[in-house]
């Protein structure tokens, strides 16, 4: 296996004047369909995961004051941190589903266009 061939090819291909401009479009198809779920999902998880967080916190008396009331209060809140990032998942999948719905007849219309 010549490796200095493989290696020009691959250069010389980065370098060529690229015509495709629908398999640009495709992938940013893919990205708008995809990237709104992903945002969400992250963020919601890290809301949920700094919630649970407090909730620990408050029911260890690390900050509150560590009386009973306290403790149960972070238990509380620590399980509400703990049902949102429960249902962060399920969530992704709606919001992942939308998107494709909205996107699926130009990304079909393009895929097909691009294999032929």
């Amino acid at each position: 296996m010549n490796t200095d061939k493989t290696y020009a090819e691959q250069l010389a291909a980065e370098y060529a004047p690229k015509d495709t401009s629908k398999v640009v479009a495709l992938r940013k198809l893919d990205r708008r369909a995809k990237l709104p779920a992903a945002v969400f999902t992250y963020t919601f998880g890290i809301a949920s995961a700094l919630v649970m967080g407090v909730g620990m916190c408050l029911s260890m008396g690390v900050i509150g004051g560590g009386g009973a009331l306290m403790t149960g209060v972070g238990v509380v809140v620590g399980i509400v941190g703990l049902v949102l990032a429960g249902v962060n998942y399920p969530i992704y999948r709606r919001m992942l589903a939308r998107g494709r719905e909205r996107y699926a007849a130009d990304i079909v219309r393009l895929a097909s266009q691009i294999a032929e």
